[in-house]
């Protein structure tokens, strides 16, 4: 388990019902809820008034849940689900036969009326032993904790360069991938195409998409 200070525990079970009896949750989510999770413990509280830390501007509270599953994979969907019922950042605790995976989701303030909070994408630990679960708390408010426990989770799959917020660095990742998918899309096209003149249109479009790949590497 997380070795959080005492002063954070909260150890509170919430009913599975509490998080799929909205009615705008699909039958499809709801099933997958009830088969995929076994229980939720809302394990701890990370707070200015349980930690010796600034409130954020961001963030205001952590919330640690501690899900017990029926079997090893989780659909993500599940999370999106318990992030979108609790106004709160929350870290994810999974457990399964003994061993723990820890996701955390970037979760900021959604620009539209129809939610509170919009989750951009999940990060997780991979399977451990309990005994190898440790995260240091770090940071003076709520804001660099929170991105802390994210840059801890995401390790190598989240580059960040100097200065750069996690934010940023999840925004310029996101930009990356949709890239590469134009990247790979154009390269098929190109192999595909006979016509001279239109190849060299098309090997000019990759060359900007490659540039404007290389310039968001370079941040």
């Amino acid at each position: 388990m997380m070795n959080f200070p005492k002063t954070t525990e909260f150890n509170r079970r919430i009913p599975k019902q509490k998080f799929y009896s909205n009615l705008s949750v699909s039958p499809q989510i709801r099933k997958i809820f009830v088969e995929q999770i076994s229980a939720v413990n809302w394990a701890n509280k990370l707070a200015p008034a349980t930690l010796n830390v600034k409130n954020g501007e961001k963030v205001t509270e952590i919330e640690v849940f501690h899900l017990v599953l029926n079997q090893k994979n989780l659909d993500e969907r599940v999370l999106q689900l318990i992030d979108k019922e609790v106004p709160y950042h929350i870290l994810f605790e999974l457990e399964y036969e003994g061993q723990i995976q820890v996701w955390i989701g970037y979760k900021e303030e959604s620009q539209t009326k129809a939610e509170i909070f919009k989750v951009n994408r999940y990060y997780h630990t991979d399977w451990l032993t309990k005994d190898k679960i440790h995260f240091e708390i770090d940071g003076l408010n709520m804001d660099a904790l929170y991105e802390g426990f994210i840059k801890q989770i995401a390790g190598d799959n989240l580059t960040i360069n100097v200065n750069e917020s996690v934010g940023t660095a999840i925004l310029r990742t996101e930009e990356k991938e949709k890239l590469d998918k134009k990247i790979s899309a154009l390269e098929k096209k190109l192999y595909r195409e006979k016509q001279f003149n239109r190849q060299v249109q098309l090997n000019a479009e990759l060359k900007a998409l490659r540039n404007k790949l290389e310039e968001l590497d370079n941040g």
